[in-house]
């Protein structure tokens, strides 16, 4: 009999987690693990490894719920793990690598420290959407740029992360930004990117020191227009790497999710439309735990029957969570448009209501 623990209206169907499961469709990561009745085992839904028939499924909502019906976890799929996190063999290396962003590494260098070139390539096209030598040079030039921001000389720059030649770095830097480096100023700086994984799938994040631009789940598909938007409104290029908003970010968000944290903290940026960036200072004040109506939020803002503009600016959110707009439910108390999929919307009040 297939069977699923699954008891939500809000949740999917056994028929759509098995779909989910044997499509290995990453949208479903943190919503459900399953367990192999033949094997013992549970996994992700995005695991590799052989996909099971229907009669011998179990769906979790879980990993202590697999381990509690006898479960052991994968090796494969690595369940335990936050998802988007990386792998053991990769953590450490990790660390080097940013002890000394400035070196360069080549393929044969790469296998002395036990790292195969294609492995490592696939890892970063996967999760950062760059290869491993593409998130190097953006490191490189970040630093460099910061350093030319606060005085350093183009010719010293260049030499102190790496580069042979100043042509090269020139030609580097302007396809990079689209400003020579001698024309750069503070506004120019980069804002620095980054992902940082949660029980509900990888985000994406931004900020540069003095407040968070933006915070998306990776699998939206509007994170590229996100992206362009952001570049439109700074006039800045986009970076990957971290600096300190972005650590302090990663805290209060693992906090939160544990149910430690009701209110973050830190300061945010949020351009946009007059009526935009009143929908977004009122979704601020909605609390933690509760919920608000679309037309209540219009009624807030003094713009009573403009429920379908306000969905709209809550669609046009650069900052999930921070602004929270998934707190913002129909008038008869049913989930409708959330960008990052309606269980997680769910999920994430679940969260606040203990």
């Amino acid at each position: 009999m297939n069977q699923s623990l699954f008891t939500d209206a809000q949740l999917p169907s056994f028929d759509e987690m098995y779909a989910a499961l044997t499509e290995r469709n990453s949208e479903y990561e943190g919503v459900f693990f399953v367990g192999v009745r033949t094997t013992g085992i549970f996994c992700r839904p995005t695991c590799s490894a052989r996909k099971p028939k229907r009669e011998n499924v179990q769906f979790y909502l879980t990993a202590t719920d697999c381990l509690s019906a006898g479960f052991r976890p994968c090796k494969k799929c690595r369940p335990l793990e936050v998802f988007g996190a990386a792998p053991k063999w990769l953590t450490d290396f990790l660390v080097e690598v940013e002890s000394d962003r400035s070196r360069r590494w080549s393929d044969i260098e790469l296998k002395e420290h036990g790292i195969q070139p294609e492995k490592i390539r696939r890892w970063f096209k996967s999760h950062h959407g760059m290869t491993f030598q593409s998130y190097l040079r953006s490191r490189r030039l970040a630093d460099a740029m910061g350093q030319i921001q606060v005085g350093k000389s183009v010719t010293g720059a260049a030499l102190d992360n790496g580069y042979l030649s100043l042509s090269g770095f020139r030609d580097a830097f302007q396809k990079w930004c689209g400003e020579a480096p001698t024309r750069i100023d503070k506004d120019a700086l980069p804002l620095t990117i980054n992902r940082i994984p949660t029980p509900l799938g990888p985000m994406v994040a931004a900020a540069d020191d003095e407040s968070v631009w933006l915070l998306e789940f990776a699998d939206r598909r509007m994170l590229e227009t996100q992206f362009k938007r952001l570049i439109k409104y700074t006039s800045r290029p986009l970076a990957t790497g971290s600096n300190d908003l972005l650590v302090e970010l990663t805290v209060q968000l693992k906090e939160y999710f544990e149910g430690k944290r009701e209110e973050f903290n830190l300061p945010l940026s949020y351009p946009g439309t007059e009526f935009q960036t009143k929908v977004w200072g009122q979704l601020r004040k909605i609390p933690y735990g509760t919920t608000l109506s679309y037309e209540g939020l219009a009624r807030k803002i003094g713009k009573k029957g403009a429920q379908r503009a306000v969905g709209r600016a809550n669609g046009d959110n650069r900052l999930a969570l921070l602004i929270p707009c998934h707190r913002v439910i129909r008038s008869d108390g049913t989930l409708s448009g959330y960008a990052g999929g309606l269980w997680r919307k769910q999920r994430l009040l679940d969260i606040e209501r203990g």
